[in-house]
């Protein structure tokens, strides 16, 4: 049986559902549409906001020859034959599903067919591109946000589809079935779907909607605040040591069920905001990723709650990456200056440490023009105190 939600699907970009910064009077999408051109592009954001609509009615639309790939489900023998086809017929859209998990192989298979111009990709995904999605493919591509979807959008959409399919419901019903979608469009249409099946009349009411789902579908949140808001209070909440918030916020994001998001982010975390304070926490987050993957939900909040306390309670210190940061920025305004001679490959001049006391000997590292430049600064933390210590007494005994 064909899927209410399947038969619906957009053919046209007028269609679709939201997404008014992209489509409408003189907004891109459409634009591309009204002036028959297509490039390369990533749309990204949560489920059932109509990322894969809005590539089919592209295509529709522009009435071009096109294939759809998972980046998972599909080998590398099924992309061969996409480029092989793009290659006969001159040019070829690919919509790939789950971009941000193409792996190494495929990637190189597509790169230079991406490069000429004979394939033309569109990505959907629900991570954000700019975190996880490989810079070769990033950088070919525009990146396109799709915004979360309003009850008043879902519901228009909802009465829509009702009018066609004639099934009776009232405006409270249609209200609930847009609460407990949290902005999943789909997600709507599959509740209608299944609630009018499962009527003799065709009248949907609250109380039948309840019996088939009573629990918000969470993606983003249910309150309204973004995915990535709730992401970046979980890492705020971390780095300014207030376990509670961080529990809560560990919290709303396991009921989510974005585990990738949160092991990312924890990642970070524990060297961004954490680091050298604590340097043993960085395995221990490895650990705890390990043991919330081997195990799953629900289980996986267990291992992943008693890290995420830690990390809250844990010193704080962001001294090293700073560090780097500061010689990246000398890097990319050219401040840099050649390798001393006394470290270059073949030097007879340099001295190695390993045959000096307490295995230091002073000679130059840094080019002659920063040879006094400083990047590192020491937190006031523990650890750090100690590691300075030790690194100013071994210089001073030599």
């Amino acid at each position: 049986m064909e899927l209410l939600a399947n038969n619906y699907r957009p053919n046209s970009l007028k269609d679709i559902i939201g997404q008014e910064h992209l489509i409408g009077d003189n907004k891109i999408l459409s634009n591309l549409v009204k002036n028959k051109k297509l490039f390369s592009m990533i749309l990204y954001g949560k489920p059932g906001i109509g990322k894969t609509s809005i590539a089919y009615a592209l295509v529709n639309e522009l009435n071009i020859r096109y294939r759809f790939l998972n980046a998972v489900i599909n080998s590398k023998s099924d992309f061969e034959v996409v480029v092989e086809e793009a290659k006969m017929y001159g040019e070829m859209v690919v919509i790939m599903d789950e971009i941000h998990r193409l792996n190494k192989d495929k990637q190189d298979l597509l790169l230079p067919y991406l490069e000429n111009g004979l394939i033309i990709l569109i990505g959907l995904t629900t991570s954000n591109p700019y975190h996880i999605i490989n810079p070769a493919i990033r950088s070919r591509c525009q990146i396109f946000e799709l915004h979360e979807l309003s009850s008043e959008n879902i519901i228009n959409g909802l009465k829509n589809i009702a009018k066609s399919e004639k099934i009776k419901i009232d405006n409270k019903s249609l209200e609930y079935i847009a609460n407990i979608s949290s902005g999943d469009f789909r997600n709507a249409i599959n509740l209608l779907d299944v609630a009018s099946s499962a009527t003799n009349d065709n009248k949907i009411t609250i109380d039948l909607l309840k019996t088939i789902n009573s629990k918000p579908v969470f993606f983003a949140d249910k309150n309204g605040d973004g995915h990535y808001d709730v992401l970046s209070a979980f890492q705020k909440s971390i780095r300014g040591s207030d376990v509670d918030a961080s529990l809560h916020y560990l919290a709303r994001l396991i009921e989510e069920g974005d585990l990738d998001s949160i092991y990312r982010r924890m990642s970070v975390i524990a060297y961004e905001d954490i680091g050298l304070a604590n340097p043993s926490i960085g395995p221990k987050v490895m650990a705890a990723i390990s043991a919330a993957e081997r195990v799953g939900l629900p289980e996986a909040r267990i291992p992943l709650g008693t890290i995420v306390t830690e990390m809250a309670l844990s010193p704080k210190s962001n001294s090293a990456h700073l560090a780097l940061d500061n010689a990246l920025n000398d890097i990319r305004s050219g401040n840099t200056g050649n390798v001393p001679n006394n470290i270059k490959t073949t030097s007879p001049d340099y001295k190695y440490p390993h045959n000096y006391p307490n295995h230091y000997v002073k000679q130059n590292y840094m080019p002659e023009n920063i040879k006094n430049k400083k990047y590192y600064f020491p937190a006031n933390n523990k650890y750090e105190d100690n590691l300075n210590k030790l690194h100013n007494d071994m210089k001073k005994e030599n």
